[in-house]
């Protein structure tokens, strides 16, 4: 009996026709493989994108009561600070006060204190009351805070009321 031909020892050779079906399989498999890539990655951006705004709905929904009963609490410590019958009140009042206002901040919430020049912001301030000034460079600017405001992010709670500065020409 003779025996069947066996395997050639060695390489196989790599004719244009086998090499060309190499390339497109490598080119195939390459397409796949950006595909799922491409799909991970969207995954990955829509879940974060999902997580942000839980966060953000959790800070405005979850702790919008909180932070408003904070700032009213706050409110009532300034107040409370303010019209103290001795430095020793004064001072625990202040620090109360100061613990608070961090907490608040901690929520979420950003109190909204506009200094003196500040330009005046509609979205953030209430005009409480209107001056006159004579310089043109004032216009529009806040002269004194009469109450704080709260805010969240992307959000006016309370304005902050102040006194805002009005030019008008002196009249002649």
């Amino acid at each position: 009996m003779t025996e069947p031909d066996a395997p050639a020892a060695g390489p196989v050779p790599v004719t244009p026709r086998r090499e060309a079906a190499a390339h497109d399989e490598i080119l195939e498999r390459i397409d796949d493989l950006t595909r799922v890539v491409a799909r991970q990655a969207a995954t990955i951006e829509r879940l974060a994108d999902d997580a942000k705004a839980r966060a953000q709905r959790e800070r405005q929904g979850a702790d919008l009561t909180l932070v408003t009963e904070l700032f009213a609490l706050l409110g009532d410590t300034v107040a409370c600070a303010s019209t103290a019958e001795s430095a020793r009140e004064r001072e625990a009042f202040d620090a109360v006060a100061g613990r608070i206002e961090r907490l608040l901040v901690g929520r979420g919430g950003i109190v909204v204190a506009p200094c003196t020049g500040a330009a005046f912001d509609s979205l953030t301030m209430e005009a409480a009351d209107v001056v006159r000034t004579d310089n043109p460079d004032e216009d529009r600017t806040v002269d004194s805070l009469v109450q704080p405001g709260l805010s969240i992010p992307g959000r006016s709670i309370r304005p902050a009321r102040v006194v805002v500065r009005q030019h008008r020409k002196p009249k002649e």
